[in-house]
């Protein structure tokens, strides 16, 4: 980053910082809120557009070749008039990273003049054209354009050193998309009676990118089809120069087919199992000594910080209400074949004491018992249980997948199409995680660049939007550049331009 810009963006955080500190005063002139005669005008010459951040975002994607990579890899046109596929994929993806949030928003961007501009295009595909380039999608098609954006992502992770050196931890989840709709072709009834979809996303923890998306009917189990892109995920991470994998996955996911295959790859899983009547009946006459205490990841991290009042309690105490509390959590682990397989696995058992309470009164003890497999002999009962649970931070981003990016959504009226359209949408959450792992990371300041590589790929969507994309830009062409010139300050500007050089 040039010297001079570094002294324009110090200088601007200086001007808010003392802005903000002089404003602290007693005021007794009434609500600071009082800005008067307050008027528009259309302005003749300026042009400017709100989401400044998108110019950085598509010269992002021009550096790492995505758009030459899905043309390559996907047929969907014999002739470009005068769309290219990438042209609508990306449509899609920018029309999410603009704030939109169904395809009739990209009506706003592409009637917007200085939008075109900045992205150096006369038009883009109208939200018809859009809704039918996803109709034109067969399976086949949608594995390609997965696989041609997962070849750029494999050039993105080369781009964060260190990245590789961790261990890889896939996992795999299913969740329910629904929907109003009473022509949507494959939707179904799911098991809590809600009409829609049921999408499996196969993701990588270590960066929160969803590596694989499979649309599916929604009264389909969580599961299925979740070996083939575990497979392909295990080939992926492979490439890029992961030495250690890990698979994740809650109970549906025990997939005790693909155990013995994984383990010969060197593969290793923590998944949930079901706690049948064979397990219970083993944790229960497993003898007492052999449990050790569950030490929680909480209890390890010692803090001088003075807990709040507990409100929720003290009202479900006041009222009667009946609580259900943890009273002891301890682990035990044993050998299980299962009978799908040719040799024995490790299995955990966590034993809860639970106390069920009823006002002041304790009515009863209850006793529970959870189940993880893993092929890992060097984890601890402890860290089985823990890398089991840290899978439900995948949780966390379905969660960002449906409310904030709305990838997770059906807006057309076909399976395939609904999956193209989850798999375009869902480009705009891994553009996020691209421009965190694209960020350099100067020996000097290594320290505080990691942190906020780290900060970045944990930020919600919607802070994204407003830290990085949201930034109001004056547009100005000269010769054959296109310039963003930046009319507001934010505390993240900083990182937006050392990103900005390092495309």
């Amino acid at each position: 980053m040039k010297r001079t810009l570094q002294r324009t963006i110090a200088a601007e955080k200086r001007k808010i910082e003392r802005r903000l500190a002089e404003a602290v005063r007693v005021n007794d002139g009434g609500p600071v809120l009082s800005a008067p005669n307050i008027c528009y005008e259309l302005a003749e010459k300026t042009k400017a557009i709100a989401a400044g951040g998108i110019g950085a975002i598509h010269r992002l994607v021009q550096h790492i070749g995505l758009a030459a990579c899905i043309d390559a890899a996907v047929t969907v046109f014999k002739i470009h008039q005068p769309y290219y596929e990438s042209d609508h994929v990306l449509n899609i993806a920018y029309n999410i990273l603009c704030g939109g949030h169904t395809l009739d928003d990209i009506e706003l961007r592409r009637n917007d003049r200085v939008f075109l501009d900045a992205l150096g295009t006369d038009s883009l595909p109208d939200p018809t054209t859009a809704g039918d380039f996803c109709r034109r999608f067969d399976a086949d098609r949608i594995e390609a354009l997965m696989d041609a954006i997962n070849e750029t992502r494999l050039a993105v992770w080369q781009r964060c050193p260190g990245l590789t050196e961790e261990t890889a931890r896939i996992d795999g989840d299913g969740t329910l998309v629904p929907t109003t709709g009473a022509c949507k072709e494959g939707m179904d009834i799911a098991y809590t009676g809600m009409w829609g979809y049921s999408p499996l996303v196969v993701s990588l923890a270590n960066t929160g990118e969803p590596l694989f998306l499979k649309n599916r009917s929604g009264n389909r189990p969580s599961h299925e089809g979740a070996i083939p892109y575990f497979d392909k995920a295990i080939t992926l991470c492979r490439r890029a120069g992961f030495r250690d994998i890990l698979l994740r996955g809650d109970t549906d996911f025990a997939l005790t087919t693909a155990f013995d295959r994984w383990t010969d790859a060197g593969v290793r899983f923590v998944f949930g199992y079901d706690a049948t009547r064979t397990m219970v009946r083993w944790g229960e006459t497993a003898p007492p000594e052999l449990y050790t205490a569950l030490v929680r990841r909480a209890e390890q991290v010692l803090t001088t910080r003075q807990r709040p009042a507990r409100v929720k309690d003290r009202i479900v105490r006041e009222r009667g209400f009946k609580k259900i509390t943890t009273v002891s959590e301890e682990v035990v682990d044993f050998d299980y074949q299962p009978t799908t397989c040719s040799r024995t696995y490790r299995v955990v058992a966590l034993k809860k004491n639970l106390s069920v309470e009823k006002g002041e009164h304790v009515l009863f003890d209850d006793i529970r018992y959870f189940f993880y497999i893993t092929n890992d002999a060097t984890l601890s009962c402890t860290e089985v249980v823990q890398e089991a649970r840290q899978r439900c931070n995948q949780e966390n981003l379905i969660a960002q997948l449906k409310g904030g990016v709305r990838a997770l959504h059906a807006p057309v009226n076909t399976l395939h199409a609904n999956w193209a359209y989850m798999v375009m949408a869902s480009l705009a959450w891994s553009l996020k995680a691209w421009v965190a792992l694209s960020l350099p990371i100067a020996p000097r300041w290594r320290a505080r660049h990691v942190e906020e590589q780290r900060r970045l790929l944990r930020m919600d969507f919607r802070t994204f939007l407003a830290a990085f994309i949201n930034v109001p830009c004056q547009i100005l062409t000269s010769g054959r550049r296109v310039i963003f010139r930046l009319l507001a300050w934010n505390p993240w500007q900083y990182v937006f331009f050392r990103f900005v050089a390092s495309t």
